[in-house]
């Protein structure tokens, strides 16, 4: 069995989202604004709250964990299984393409 490091390291789609919004936070904060708000009208804003309560690091040392909006958004993700994963980041993706935000220019941005 393959040990990963990263519970997201799994999945390279994955990986690409998680390091699009570490390193683009401000930019794509919205997007995972969308992302919660989905999963709220699915489940309800208090069951979301709660869960969020039993899992959020006490430490808060983790890269998202100072923006209450991507650490809910990533904890929620983390939780769910693969396939839902990975069904999250192909939409993230899409989403971002629908809005006309290019992967390549905001990574052109970066450097």
């Amino acid at each position: 069995m393959v040990k990963y490091k990263r519970w997201y390291d799994h999945d390279p789609l994955l990986v690409e989202v998680m390091e699009l919004l570490r390193n683009f936070k401000d930019d794509l904060r919205e997007q995972a604004r969308v992302f919660l708000d989905k999963i709220e009208s699915q489940v309800g804003k208090d069951a979301v709250e709660s869960f969020y309560e039993r899992v959020k690091h006490v430490n808060g040392n983790r890269w998202y964990d100072h923006d209450p909006v991507l650490s809910r958004a990533v904890e929620l993700l983390r939780i769910v299984p693969q396939d839902i994963q990975r069904k999250a980041a192909e939409n993230f993706l899409k989403s971002l393409n629908d809005q006309g935000i290019s992967i390549d220019v905001l990574k052109t941005n970066e450097e």
